[in-house]
């Protein structure tokens, strides 16, 4: 069972090998609150999932480790593994989703452990795993659905308290719940006036729909770029424990997450995958009742593949009216593109890309369609130069991402 000398005997074996992770003051990121960021994404292996991997390797008997580690992992998960059973001296073998990102399948195989991908997502690498268990009799490592490995990702919890003096609320991402429950039981048990609230993806929310029906449920699919938290099915236990000690869980949108990355890599200069921004996501998008209190984001991790992070950056530059693609209907004369830019220069946009499209066969011979890519500050700038063109006359026909 989890207790809480569990997580603090997990905090002192833990000592040597994680890292007592930064609790940074993002005040450019919020105005609606006291906002920090607890920077899980500068560990070793790039993720919180280090603590409980190492912790649950570091009490398995001779017995268990003599037959080997077998794990599976969306990639966090089994950077933690592939490291404590490399510096234990114990072989280990981790199923992945073929989906899941090339620089955390890689990472792990540097870190010394052998990788099979699965076809499918987590649930479909859990259910190979069990199999290859099933065969080989080696020692399985659950991602999230286990005391030790919870009580390892619970000292993040004994950290933020002992870091921040009266928090009034804990804002933690959610995949299978292993994260969430050990902050959870830690914090709501030192001191239980402090709020833990839970995100999650909106395409993959288990845990969230889970607590509605009242049990676990099985998503038909997960359903988010966010890889880290793509689980279809939460823990038995950690379900439980959420049940026990989460204040409430709430969902983000793809587009939300996509909206966190940029703002923490542009105004915090921090780097997180989709899984560890959906925190601060909940924040900026106002999911919880937090105005005017002092609360800590979970970044759970920053191993972020970097062509989904370009996805990502030109993503959240559209949903933050940073960039705007504009197609306006024109009769094909001179001068028409001249009193656009001029339009557009007055309002400070920048325009950065410019094609005339004379092919569509709905169009009259003499028009065309003028395609423009702009730069803009906010969405409040689209909205004038989108207002400024219509009232000089162009007809706008259609905006696209």
């Amino acid at each position: 069972m989890l207790t809480l000398d569990k997580i603090y005997h997990a905090a002192f074996v833990l000592k040597k090998v994680a890292r007592k992770t930064d609790l940074i003051k993002a005040t450019k990121l919020s105005n609606q609150c006291e906002l920090y960021l607890k920077t899980e994404n500068l560990q070793e292996t790039g993720s919180f999932k280090l603590r409980g991997a190492y912790y649950k390797i570091s009490q398995l008997t001779d017995e268990e480790k003599s037959h080997g580690i077998l794990a599976c992992s969306a990639g966090n998960h089994a950077q933690g593994v592939a490291m404590a059973a490399t510096q234990s001296g114990i072989r280990a073998l981790i199923c992945m989703p073929d989906g899941a990102p090339i620089s955390k399948v890689e990472a792990t195989k540097q870190l010394g452990a052998e990788v099979r991908l699965v076809k499918g997502a987590y649930d479909d690498a859990y259910a190979t795993a069990l199999e290859l268990q099933e065969e080989t009799g080696a020692t399985f490592i659950h991602p999230f659905d286990d005391d030790q490995v919870i009580a390892g990702q619970g000292t993040i919890g004994l950290e933020i308290l002992d870091e921040l003096e009266n928090p009034d609320a804990v804002v933690v991402p959610i995949g299978g719940g292993g994260l969430i429950s050990g902050v959870a039981y830690a914090i709501k048990h030192l001191n239980p006036k402090v709020k833990v609230y839970g995100v999650q993806a909106a395409g993959a929310a288990s845990m969230a729909k889970s607590q509605k029906a009242g049990n676990p449920i099985t998503l038909d699919q997960a359903d988010t770029f966010a890889d880290g938290i793509a689980v279809k099915h939460p823990g038995d236990l950690t379900y439980q424990l959420v049940q026990d000690y989460v204040d409430e869980i709430v969902t983000v949108t793809e587009d939300e997450i996509a909206t966190a990355i940029l703002a923490l890599l542009e105004k915090q200069k921090v780097i997180a995958e989709g899984a560890g921004a959906v925190s601060v996501a909940a924040v900026l998008f106002h999911k919880l009742p937090i105005q005017g209190k002092k609360v800590v984001c979970i970044v759970s991790g920053g191993n972020i593949d970097v062509n989904i992070l370009n996805r990502v950056i030109t993503r959240g530059l559209v949903t933050s009216g940073r960039n705007v693609n504009l197609t306006i209907a024109l009769t094909d004369k001179p001068g028409q593109l001249q009193d656009v830019s001029e339009i557009v220069a007055r309002c400070g946009g920048n325009v950065v890309s410019v094609h005339h499209d004379r092919a569509d066969a709905n169009m009259s011979i003499t028009s065309c369609f003028l395609k423009l890519g702009l730069e803009t500050r906010d969405q409040a700038q689209i909205d004038q130069i989108k207002r400024e063109l219509t009232q000089a006359g162009f007809h706008l026909v259609t905006e696209r991402v």
